[in-house]
């Protein structure tokens, strides 16, 4: 059921839609401009160890949220048209808990192909990386799998057709594919928008989605340490101090010049 104003019932139909569409090719902007508000995957660190502005990133998720809230006023179905509605409860269930089990397995094996380990990050980062993953997960469902692919099937694309599409947009709307970004990263954002639009159109929400890629997201960040863009390597701090550091070879050979050199040199 859309939500309803007061006098919003006299404007006509047509015009409701567009207006719909309107703020829906506003939020997509909105995700395109992620890194100037360090929001989404841009929510971590500079290359002076200094975070994002809070007042920013707050921005961004005010702005996302009420956007989906004013296309779910406009819009005359936005739950049976664009997806904007939870789904097919036990599908939402199994399917989103599945999605979440895949993506936590993804997040580890990126973890070990660029650390060979699991980069555990600190616990004071917990609180602020879960709410950015569930605030992420759900701007981009209900953007992407909800207004975009609920578009695009509505003016008679063929489904398949319409999930290959509104994931592409969605891996070129995050950028993580820009230059000296992890390829990792690329396909499994990819794998989110294909495996997000397939449960949304079988489930008829985007509940399954949400839910899966809220797990992944934190899993990404617990196993890495990153909010979705791996540093490039040598460039994290405990690598950094590892090239510093003086080989273990070396400091046995000074030792042995130290003691050849006997007490009196």
């Amino acid at each position: 059921m859309p939500f309803t104003v007061p006098g919003i019932s006299h404007v006509p139909e047509p015009l409701r839609v567009l207006m719909a569409l309107a703020i829906g090719l506003f939020l997509i902007l909105l995700r395109l401009d992620a890194e100037r508000f360090g929001a989404a995957e841009y929510d971590d660190v500079d290359a002076d160890g200094n975070r994002p502005s809070l007042l920013r990133r707050l921005a961004w998720y005010v702005v996302g949220v009420v956007g989906i809230a004013a296309v779910l006023v406009l819009h005359p179905a936005p739950g049976s048209d664009l997806y904007l509605a939870l789904g097919e409860r036990v599908g939402v269930l199994v399917f989103g808990l599945l999605y979440g089990v895949a993506g936590c397995l993804i997040a580890v094996g990126i973890a070990f192909l660029r650390y060979r380990e699991v980069r555990v990050p600190g616990v004071m980062s917990y609180p602020g990386a879960v709410i950015n993953a569930v605030a992420t997960a759900l701007l981009d469902e209900a953007v992407f799998r909800g207004i975009v692919l609920g578009f695009l099937t509505v003016i008679g694309t063929d489904p398949l057709l319409a999930v290959i599409t509104q994931a592409l947009l969605y891996a070129l709307a995050t950028r993580v594919g820009a230059r000296g970004r992890s390829t990792w990263m690329v396909f499994s954002v990819l794998a989110m928008g294909l495996a997000g639009g397939y449960l949304t159109v079988l489930t008829g929400g985007i509940g399954a989605a949400f839910l899966g890629q809220a797990i992944t997201r934190v899993a990404i960040f617990f196993t890495t340490g990153h909010a979705g863009l791996l540093a490039p390597k040598g460039s994290e701090p405990e690598e950094v101090e590892e090239q510093r550091r003086t080989p273990d070879g070396w400091q046995v050979l000074d030792a042995d010049a130290d003691s050849a050199a006997g007490p009196g040199n």
